[in-house]
């Protein structure tokens, strides 16, 4: 009785990391997220614990952009329902306007290339295929100009 016990037991601690990781163990999700940049997202888990993010936005000020970031999850809240996220990623803008992309790498180009650093929470409420999600990133502007910016978004994604 006690091995049958212990073995349940294990079988539900490891079904509660993988639905927290993801919702309902789904591995692509898309949404929206509003802040800087404000637009689309999309989730791909191709394990547990690590993503790639793919967002397309425009920034407050009209600029385009695209992000793409690799995260690792911690479930440093030893919780089935929220985690603490983060990873590198690079953020390409084009465009012009008169916001961040202007101001710390654009001169006259119309495109401008940064690496980015992000920092986020997700929750994941149970028996839901939804992801809601809180970010910041720490951009630093290699080309056309070099340059620095904080930016930061609140989400949600969906898992079909």
């Amino acid at each position: 009785m006690k091995k049958l016990f212990l073995v349940l037991s294990m079988v539900l601690i490891l079904g509660a990391d993988i639905f927290a990781q993801s919702p309902g163990g789904k591995d692509l999700g898309f949404g929206v997220m509003l802040g800087d940049p404000a637009g689309l997202t999309l989730k791909y888990w191709p394990n547990r614990v690590n993503a790639f993010v793919f967002d397309l936005g425009s920034s407050y000020f009209g600029s385009p952009r695209l992000n793409a970031d690799y995260l690792w999850h911690f479930n440093a809240f030893e919780s089935d329902i929220a985690n603490l996220y983060a990873g590198p990623g690079v953020a390409l803008g084009f465009g012009s306007s008169g916001g961040f992309w202007d101001r710390s790498f654009r001169s006259e180009s119309n495109a401008a290339l940064g690496v980015r650093g992000v920092f986020g929470v997700n929750i994941l409420p149970r028996r839901t295929p939804l992801e809601v999600f809180v970010e910041v990133g720490v951009l630093v502007g290699l080309t056309p100009d070099f340059g620095s910016g904080i930016d930061g978004a609140i989400g949600i994604r969906y898992y079909p």
